[in-house]
């Protein structure tokens, strides 16, 4: 086994110079919000029936098209169950759920194209000033799609589905059972604010109707807040891709899901990234970082401050390694320094992962029985680089793996595990020990 392990006891004096110097500003994304021209269009003076049984795809998207044509304004859904395919948006759009309205996904028997070529429920394309509000619901009566998620060439429909978008609000809706995502916004958008959002799915882990892929809110672009959002999901409680730049997550509450993550593509660039004053309960992973040698880029600035973690699996899981073929490198909960150790090296390419400048401060976690700790993987030819463990207080059956990573600096960070479990298991890696 490769062992290359540097431990540097420094002094307070120079803990005091290191914490400083690792503490930039947290991304302070404050995206434009979208003006919606006046104008009320009611669903129901479209034709529109909130019985549950009627059909409105058609007097929906009337709506929509009436308020299109006049420059935009809202499309109201008033209390009731309103049974709709897929709809498309507008620019100027407001689509507002009252209080005690809910719009329903036609059922998977029912639904437009079925598993061969269903269409995303609520789309656009190239829009501008577009809202998704008010206090009603979105249902998207997933359970009997997600068993084709591990159907070869079955495909389920995204409950809102936004690419190439500027100024975007989505606020205060609930939102649950998707098909597939919830939310996916992509493709060079911009100035994107989700707040106030309850999103709800089966965990993946569920013994009766697991959820499979529905991620909660996947948004990629740049300058964009998601703030005060209620998340339990089968999948990413948020992620982001490649071209991804300016994200504030702020005062989140995360249940079930795969955390907080960024990836697996990552090429484009991910950077300037703040997750701060977020709970997580249940979460298989806290914060989750995942690419691989072919969909890699640049991921950096990247700040994770004042969490609390309850019960998770791993409250910190970084590695580049996402599609590796081997099963003993893919096991990254159970990787032990021999075997990361065998990880072959590759010459260095364009989209070669490459992480580095990573903060974690003020963060507290209880872990799973027998969960990990944590794992930092860079890969052998790219090691993370300058990751800072500030004020990190986890108590986990196994310990906090680095492997393949530069620079790492230990603050007054503390792995509690069992008695004769060494906290941290390392190789090839640089690491500062300083107590404050």
């Amino acid at each position: 086994m490769l062992e290359r392990l540097k431990f540097h006891l420094l002094s307070i004096i120079a803990c005091a110079a290191l914490a400083v110097s690792f503490h930039p500003a947290p991304a302070l994304a404050t995206p434009l919000l979208p003006v919606i021209p006046a104008g009320n269009f009611n669903i129901l003076n479209y034709g529109a029936n909130g019985d549950g049984i009627v059909t409105n795809t058609t007097a929906i998207q009337a709506a929509i098209d009436a308020a299109s044509a006049a420059g935009g304004g809202t499309v109201e859904v008033p209390r009731g169950n309103f049974l709709c395919g897929p709809i498309h948006l507008a620019s100027g759009i407001n689509l507002r759920l009252d209080a005690g309205a809910t719009l329903v996904m036609l059922p998977l028997d029912k639904y437009p194209g079925g598993t061969v070529s269903p269409r995303n429920f609520i789309s656009g394309s190239d829009l501008h000033d577009v809202a998704i509000s008010g206090s009603g619901m979105i249902n998207g009566q997933g359970i009997p799609w997600w068993p084709y998620a591990r159907q070869r060439g079955a495909r389920r429909p995204i409950m809102i589905r936004l690419l190439g978008c500027n100024r975007v609000l989505i606020e205060n809706v609930t939102l649950t059972n998707s098909p597939m995502f919830h939310i996916a916004i992509s493709g060079k958008s911009s100035d994107v604010t989700v707040r106030g959002v309850i999103i709800r799915a089966n965990p993946s882990t569920d013994p009766i109707n697991p959820g499979h892929n529905t991620d909660a809110c996947d948004v990629s672009g740049k300058n964009i807040l998601i703030e005060n959002c209620d998340v339990s999901v089968g999948d990413d409680d948020f992620t982001c891709g490649g071209h991804t730049s300016d994200v504030l997550i702020t005062n989140c509450t995360y249940g079930y899901g795969h955390g907080v993550s960024i990836g697996s593509p990552t090429y484009g660039g991910v950077s300037n990234i703040t997750v701060i004053n977020c709970t997580f309960c249940n979460t298989e992973q806290g914060i989750r970082i995942k690419s691989d040698r072919d969909r890699g880029g640049y991921v950096h600035d990247l700040k994770y401050l004042n969490l609390r973690m309850t019960n998770v699996l791993c409250p910190v899981l970084i590695y580049a390694s996402y599609m590796a073929a081997h099963p003993e490198y893919r096991h990254v909960l159970s990787l032990t320094p021999a075997v990361a150790a065998t990880y072959p090296s590759s010459p260095v390419e364009d989209r070669t992962p490459i992480y580095s400048d990573i903060l974690f401060s003020n963060i507290t976690a209880s872990v799973q029985t027998g969960g990990t700790a944590g794992l930092i993987w860079g890969l052998p030819e790219m090691p993370v680089r300058n990751v800072v463990l500030q004020n990190v207080f986890i108590t986990a059956d196994k310990p906090f793996c680095i492997y393949d990573a530069q620079n790492v600096r230990l603050i007054g960070s503390k792995i509690i595990t069992p008695s004769g479990v060494n906290p941290w298991s390392v190789t090839n890696a640089q690491i500062q020990t300083i107590t404050e």
